[in-house]
């Protein structure tokens, strides 16, 4: 398969204050990720609150600037943020945001919101814009007679669906979805992720889906990278890493995926809290939390090694043949 999104060791460095006359403190939300998505895949990306997931997905879309590294689309290297040539690349890549109520407009109908594209882009002559309007919310589920209504007058799922057909809009080969299921109720989350499978396999759109819920990304992705502290820590095939999760840290979250006919004493309880990335341990950044961590892991940080297939992991104590199958 042709490679769409290509991420080169990106790391992203923030600046915290932590009073008015304090020095900045750099913080490495995003610290060395390389990745690649190609056309027509999914890529899901996993991790708890402050693992660097969502900061990732706008580093890919050039919203943020990297820090360090390189965002390659269509093997063509990233333009600068605002130029020109970025504004035109934009319309093959789009976000579909977290919260739909504060990522539209209220004051504005949806209709004009999701022809807002169409009329930055000039994508069609003006007199065709809301018949092509009418047929982006046909698309994602929406009726004609809700053209008119403003924002607030629509439910949860609704407005999710008006973030979908105006990143539909312009036609993207990516969209870079960031929870965008985490604020929906659990039988409007499985309509919405039913809808980006139906539009992706329809366009062959190539996706990042950011997530930690695991049990919506397995129904979605085609591949899984697990993040921790802003650095990925495994990658596999989406049935191989809820088969078979090598990592500790990938261990736990599967762990804690609901299975029928599983008992709940076989989940993995991690021990305190993700690190302050601002004072990042050394060695392994999992290694405060991980049961199984040595000496070593203090000391070094593992690196992301290639094992079998096409497989990768950081874990100096990974031994293939210890690891069993999920039950």
């Amino acid at each position: 398969m042709t490679v769409l999104l290509e991420a080169k060791q990106l790391v992203r460095v923030y600046e915290a204050r932590h009073g008015l006359w304090s020095k900045p403190t750099p913080v490495r939300a995003v610290d060395g990720v390389s990745l690649k998505v190609s056309a027509g895949e999914t890529l899901g990306i996993v991790g708890e609150s402050g693992s660097g997931k969502s900061t990732l997905g706008r580093v890919l879309l050039g919203i943020d600037p990297a820090t360090e590294g390189q965002v390659l689309f269509d093997g063509k290297p990233m333009p600068a943020l605002g130029t020109l040539a970025w504004r035109r690349l934009r319309a093959q890549m789009q976000l579909v945001f977290q919260d739909p109520l504060a990522a539209l407009d209220r004051r504005l109908p949806i209709a004009e919101q999701i022809g807002e594209p169409l009329v930055i882009h000039g994508l069609v002559a003006k007199a065709d814009v809301t018949e092509r309007v009418l047929e982006l919310m046909a698309a994602v589920g929406l009726r004609r007679d809700q053209a008119g209504r403003y924002p607030h007058e629509l439910s949860g799922g609704q407005r999710q669906r008006v973030i979908i057909a105006r990143a539909l809009a312009t036609e993207p080969r990516l969209l870079v979805c960031d929870e965008p299921v985490s604020a929906l109720d659990v039988s409007i989350q499985a309509q919405v992720v039913n809808l980006l499978r139906d539009l992706q396999e329809k366009h062959g759109i190539a996706m990042v889906f950011i997530s930690h819920d695991l049990k919506v990304v397995r129904n979605i992705a085609d591949r899984v990278a697990v993040m921790y502290l802003g650095s990925i820590v495994e990658e596999a095939s989406s049935d191989e890493i809820f088969a078979r999760p090598l990592h500790p840290y990938t261990r736990a979250l599967v762990s804690s995926v609901p299975i029928p006919g599983r008992k709940l004493e076989s989940r993995i309880i991690l021990q305190g809290e993700p690190p302050n990335p601002a004072k990042r341990p050394t060695g392994c950044a999992f290694h405060p939390r991980c049961p199984m961590a040595q000496a070593s892991c203090r000391s070094s940080v593992p690196a992301l090694k290639m094992l079998e297939g096409k497989r990768m992991a950081a874990c100096h104590l990974l031994d293939l043949s210890e690891v069993p199958l999920v039950a």
